[in-house]
Parts: C-alpha cells; sequence; structure tokens
C-alpha cells in the first residue's frame, strides 16, 4: 500500500510549485500596476501645474497688456490737455492784446467825432464846433499814446508766454517719451515671458516648465504691437497716415476745452454814462476808457472770441471736427466794436480785433506792437509714431479693426509651455524604476517586450484677451479707445485659427493638425 501514497504526495508537491509561479508573476503585476499608478498621480500633478502656471503667465501678460493701455489713456488725456492749456495761454494773449486795439480804435472815433465837428464850424457863428474838433483831435491822440503803452505791457509778459509755449511742448515730448518706455517695456515681457517679474510664476508653481516659446512670444508681440496705430504689425489693418492720429487728438483737445477760451461771446447794453465789454479785462483799463474823453458816453459792444487748435490761423473761427485738421497751429481771436457819443451827441463807432498764434514758423500778433520774439509749436502729432522717441509731439492711439474675428483689435496674448513629466531620477522618484521610465521583457520565442511606466513630456498653452469696457450697464457699447483707462483682461477660449497659429509657430505639427478635427474640444 505504500507506493500510492508516495504517488499522492508528489503531485501535492508539484501543485504548490505552480501556486508559487502565480503568485509570483500576480506580485509582479501588482507592483507594476501601483508604480504605473504613481507615475500616473505624478504626470497628472504636473500636468495640472503646468496648466495652471500657462494660465497664470498668459493672464499676467495680459494684465500687463492693460495696465500699459489703460496708461496710454490716462497719458494721453495729459497730452491733450496740454493742448487745451496752450489754447488758454493764447486766449489770454488775446484778450490782453485786444487792449491796445480797443485804445486805438477808440483814437479812430474821436478822429471821426472831430471830422464831425469840423463839418460843423465852417458855418458862421459855430467856432464852438471847431474848439470841439481840436479837443476831440488830442483825445484822439492821447487814446493812441494809451493804446501803445498797453502794447508795451504786453510785450513786457510775452517772453513769459514763450516759455510757457516752450514747456508745453516739452511736457508732451516727456509724456510720450515715458509711453514709448512702457511699450517697449511690456513689448519684452510679453515676448520673452519672463522679464519684469513674471519668471516669479515659474519658480512659484512649476520650477521644471519652459520658458515662454520665442516664436509664441513674437506672436504677442505683434498683437500688443497692432493694437496701437503707428507701431510696426501684421496680419491687422495698416497704419493710418500722421495726419489722421493729429485730427483725432486735434478734435479730442478741443472738444475739451473750457467754455472761457473756446467761447467768449460777450452780449452787453448801456445807458447813461455805463459801458459794457468783456468783464474779464481790468477794471483800471475800463476807466481809463471812459476818462479820457472826459464826458459822454462808451460802450464796448458784439465783443467775442475764441482759441483752439487748427490747420492754420485763419480757421480759428471755423467749426468744430473740421476735415483736414491736423493741429499744427495754436491760434486765439478777439474782436468786438467800440463807441463813443461825445459833445453834441456825437458818435464814433470803429471795430478792433486781434490775434495770436504759434506755428512751425514761429507764430505771430496782430496787432504787431504787442509782439516779441517767437512762440513755436511743432504742431500735433508732428512726426511718425515710431520715430518719435525725443520730440515730436506724439501720442499714443487705438487701432480698431472691423473684423470681429480679431476681436476689434483688442490684443490677444499667448502662453505655449512645456515641462517633463518624468523626473529621471529613482532616488527621487522610485517609482520610476530608472533614469528611462521603462521595463524590458524578453521571453524566449515570444520575443522582447518594452512598457513604458512614466510618461515624457507634457504640453500646456492659454489664451488671453485684453478688452476694453466701461463700467456701467450698456460700458460695452462704447468702442475700445486710449482716451478712457477702462482696459481689463480675462482668459479667454481658443478658436480653431488661433490654436493652428499658436500650436505652428511652436513646431507641434500633430498637435496643429488635430485641432482642426471636427469635435476636438479647444
Amino acid at each position: 500500500m505504500r507506493p500510492p501514497v508516495l504517488l499522492l504526495s508528489r503531485t501535492r508537491r508539484a501543485q504548490r510549485g505552480q501556486a508559487i509561479v502565480l503568485g509570483a508573476l500576480s506580485f509582479l503585476l501588482l507592483a507594476l500596476m501601483v508604480t504605473l499608478s504613481f507615475n500616473l498621480s505624478h504626470a497628472l500633478r504636473r500636468k495640472i501645474s503646468l496648466q495652471q502656471h500657462s494660465d497664470a503667465l498668459s493672464y499676467s501678460m495680459a494684465v500687463l497688456e492693460a495696465r500699459a493701455l489703460n496708461y496710454y489713456a490716462v497719458s494721453n488725456r495729459a497730452v491733450a490737455s496740454a493742448y487745451v492749456a496752450g489754447n488758454s495761454l493764447h486766449a489770454f494773449m488775446a484778450a490782453a492784446s485786444v487792449t491796445g486795439q480797443m485804445l486805438r480804435a477808440s483814437s479812430q472815433n474821436f478822429v471821426i467825432i472831430a471830422g464831425l465837428e469840423f463839418a460843423k464850424c465852417s458855418c458862421y457863428g459855430c467856432y464852438e464846433h471847431c474848439l470841439h474838433g481840436l479837443e476831440a483831435l488830442k483825445i484822439s491822440g492821447e487814446f493812441s499814446q494809451k493804446g501803445d503803452d498797453y502794447d508795451q505791457k504786453v510785450k513786457g509778459f510775452e517772453s513769459d508766454f514763450n516759455e510757457a509755449m516752450q514747456g508745453m511742448d516739452d511736457m508732451v515730448d516727456s509724456i510720450h517719451t515715458a509711453q514709448r518706455s512702457v511699450h517697449d517695456k511690456t513689448l519684452q515681457a510679453v515676448k520673452d515671458g519672463s522679464s519684469h517679474g513674471l519668471s516669479q510664476l515659474k519658480e512659484y508653481s512649476a520650477p521644471g516648465a519652459s520658458d515662454l516659446d520665442s516664436a509664441v512670444g513674437s506672436i504677442n508681440a505683434n498683437e500688443f504691437n497692432c493694437a496701437v496705430d503707428g507701431m510696426e504689425c501684421t496680419g491687422s489693418e495698416a497704419n493710418t497716415s500722421a495726419e489722421a492720429r493729429a485730427r483725432a487728438m486735434t478734435e479730442i483737445s478741443n472738444a475739451t476745452r473750457s467754455g472761457w477760451p473756446a467761447n467768449r461771446d460777450i452780449s452787453v447794453s448801456a445807458s447813461g454814462n455805463t459801458y459794457g465789454g468783456p468783464k474779464y479785462l481790468n477794471s483800471d483799463f475800463y476807466k481809463e476808457l471812459k476818462d479820457i474823453p472826459g464826458e459822454g458816453r462808451v460802450l464796448v459792444s458784439g465783443h467775442k472770441g475764441t482759441a483752439k487748435t487748427v490747420k492754420n490761423k485763419g480757421a480759428v473761427d471755423s467749426g468744430g471736427q473740421s476735415g483736414g485738421n491736423e493741429g499744427t497751429t495754436i491760434a486765439a481771436a478777439e474782436e468786438g466794436r467800440v463807441t463813443h457819443w461825445w459833445k453834441h451827441n456825437l458818435m464814433g463807432s470803429t471795430s478792433y480785433d486781434s490775434s495770436v498764434w504759434s506755428d512751425e514758423g514761429g507764430g505771430g500778433h496782430t496787432g504787431s506792437g504787442a509782439h516779441s520774439g517767437q512762440h513755436r509749436f511743432e504742431g500735433v502729432n508732428a512726426r511718425a509714431l515710431t520715430g518719435c522717441a525725443g520730440s515730436g509731439n506724439c501720442f499714443m492711439k487705438y487701432r480698431a479693426n472691423p473684423n470681429s474675428n480679431r476681436d476689434w483689435g483688442q490684443p490677444r496674448v499667448y502662453s505655449y509651455l512645456t515641462m517633463p513629466f518624468r523626473v529621471g531620477n529613482t532616488r527621487q522618484a522610485p517609482w520610476e524604476l530608472n533614469p528611462q521610465g521603462q521595463v524590458r521583457f524578453e521571453h524566449g520565442a515570444q520575443g522582447k517586450g518594452e512598457l513604458k511606466v512614466a510618461p515624457g513630456d507634457g504640453v500646456a498653452m492659454s489664451k488671453s484677451l485684453v478688452y476694453y469696457r466701461r463700467f456701467g450697464e450698456n460700458g460695452w457699447q462704447e468702442a475700445p479707445n486710449l482716451f478712457a483707462p477702462y482696459w481689463r483682461a480675462k482668459l479667454h477660449p481658443f478658436n480653431k485659427g488661433d490654436a493652428k497659429s499658436v500650436l505652428d509657430a511652436a513646431g507641434n505639427s500633430d498637435a496643429s493638425e488635430a485641432s482642426q478635427a471636427d469635435g476636438v474640444s479647444l
């Protein structure tokens, strides 16, 4: 009976050997599954970090652009205010200069009155009129001399006027120099994705990530340039002429003038010895205007004046948005009529006017007696924007685009980043098994096999939009511009054209082709 017992024992030992082999294989598969799980979770964590970093970089670059555009808007207002100040300076000079002209008009009035008196003194017994005629001529001379005195007073402070005009011009140049500096620095930041503090984003959220792809950075730089008229730009609207840019600033500066330099229309009436006239002239001047004759009445009527940025000095009284007004001149004019009633109620009435202007030729005055020196004005946007680094009276103007696919010219900002998902160091990441993160198999006739347990490099890309919207319920209805600081930034979805442009620029042709397939979510 012993042989059967021996056979059964051998069979059980053989079954126990098969279980060991199956158990070993199961443990191997379990180890590989655990390894794959660790590698997958590690890759997902790095993928999330990379995408968050890409979003943060794109948004941060867009914020830099929005802040730059808002700075252009605020500083453009400062440029416009300089021209408004220039208008006010010319208005004051024209108002000061008109005093001499009013006195000379009064002198002419008494020449007229003297003629009327001499005409009456030719009759027998009318010698009184002859005496009055002589007295009127004397008064005329006094008015003429007083007019010259007032011209000298105006001439005495014209040097301050010239200095103020030069200071205004220097201020505009300084503001635009600052604008160009901001533009250049912002351009560099959105091009390299690391300057001006952007590199800290990578250090904080994705230390192993690549820098912004240089070709994608060039797209960002072009987008930003395309938002400013006059900058070098491809794929959007062409630059407008320097004249067109100048007209925009000219109309804005004229529209923002205060009431006094824009319109000094004085309508007055007089009775007894009262007189009309603008109240901004010194009361001592009016006293002389009335007291020199010693008696009678005086009336200043129809007085009006204006100051504005114009094409030439003759256009100071033209309408508002006149075509072709590129603002080469700042001019002011003052005019009206002075009337005197004297003895025997004889009357003389003469119109007067004065003007002052500044232009590239040095400007001038009428009447010329109050003029000394030159007051130059380069003109609004006197040079092309790209050649306006140190002088030239330039400013930043928004370049709109009528194409909705171009977001109306509002700049877009992209990021494209890569990062290795495999650590490549088994001391830091033992679950990768080896620096290559691979497992190789060899099994007799079945041949060799290879399993990649750790992924290689990952890619993330993002898009942001720099957009304009004024506060309020209907703020979106206002067209984008660089005169109101309402530029903002947001993350924005890709469309297929954007995705292809970015992926092609980054050299990822496979992803570019896949992005155009139907049903692909971007």
